[in-house]
């Protein structure tokens, strides 16, 4: 059972890199060379999506590039305060498919646990970004009710580990997790969707791989990249010690106007995964949140793309070009 309270260890080198992440703007500008290029958002709407991007993050961006697209996908451009028809709050149904704290039941046999409402990097185009994390979180006094849904539920077999990014938690908390979760016989396979092994790899660590390889569970391991530059030598390192600690590795990316929206892009990108023997698995269309307009690619632009790189590509390498909808039993295939 995960505790209320925990005595707090000496913090390691990835809970370091997680409290000094940049915040400002401007800062994160001056270290580009980029000091007044681009206009951010105001003060007062940063307040409620902070930026937030990790050291080792930024140090693969490109100095003095103003359309880096790793640089794009975390600066808080003006443009997210416009107001556009069609892009709401909550894009996905999370809010209706709350079945009990912090735990949402969208498809059958799987159950997916909001674990927290902390990230180490804020994406912009991020479709939680308005979650009320605070209402729907399962740890602590909750825990013990979340569990008992899951025991109940004979029909799940598959738990999922979200967020936030449920990385950001320390080792210790989720290894309690995963050994109250390992006590329920019919789920069979867990499931990590996490962003941190590309954008904060130094998290994954000899603790975190050795509660990973002794799970009964089989574990399936979603990371996110959208660009091949995110996956460096670092990323690369710790993408193989997961693989060796048993984790199947799947890539989910999102299409970005202005980020991977061509061929070269995301032809690059599954060939870095490819390298990195992660499976490109889902290319998402943009779920239509609140201020993130200025991403937007269409699902005509999206198709034509898979088509483009069919012509590159051996067919493992394309990714599924996929939308969620709220209400549907599944991902929708787009092509």
């Amino acid at each position: 059972m995960i505790p209320q309270t925990q005595q707090v260890d000496t913090p390691q080198d990835w809970q370091i890199a997680l409290s000094n992440v940049i915040k400002d703007p401007k800062v994160l500008l001056n270290q580009l060379g980029l000091e007044g290029k681009l206009d951010a958002i105001s003060p007062e709407a940063l307040k409620t999506f902070p930026l937030r991007v990790p050291q080792s993050y930024i140090n693969k961006m490109r100095y003095g590039d103003i359309n880096d697209p790793l640089l794009r996908q975390v600066f808080p451009l003006i443009d997210e305060s416009y107001e556009v028809e069609g892009f709401v709050a909550d894009p996905v149904g999370d809010h209706l498919a709350i079945s009990s704290p912090g735990i949402l039941q969208k498809y059958h046999g799987r159950a997916l646990l909001i674990t927290t409402g902390a990230c180490a990097i804020h994406c912009r185009y991020c479709f939680r970004r308005h979650f009320p994390y605070s209402e729907s979180n399962p740890l602590a006094s909750q825990w013990l009710q979340s569990l008992q849904t899951l025991r109940d539920d004979k029909s799940i077999n598959e738990v999922i580990l979200s967020g936030g990014d449920p990385l950001v938690l320390g080792d210790k908390k989720l290894a309690s997790m995963v050994k109250d979760l390992e006590k329920i016989p019919h789920l069979k396979r867990l499931r990590i969707h996490t962003r941190l092994p590309i954008v904060l790899p130094e998290r994954i660590n000899k603790s975190l791989l050795a509660w990973i390889s002794s799970t009964r569970f089989q574990v399936i391991m979603v990371v996110h990249a959208n660009h091949a530059n995110e996956i460096d030598e670092s990323v690369a390192k710790v993408l193989m010690a997961l693989r060796d600690s048993g984790c199947q590795l799947l890539n989910q990316a999102v299409l970005l106007k202005g980020i991977n929206d061509n061929s070269e892009s995301l032809v690059a990108l599954s060939e870095r995964l490819s390298d990195v023997n992660v499976m490109p698995y889902y290319l998402h269309l943009l779920d239509p949140v609140i201020g993130a307009s200025h991403f937007d690619v269409s699902n005509q632009r999206g198709i034509d793309l898979i088509n483009d790189i069919r012509e590159y590509l051996p067919g493992y390498l394309v990714p599924r070009l996929v939308r969620e909808q709220q209400g549907e039993a599944s991902k929708t295939p787009i092509s």
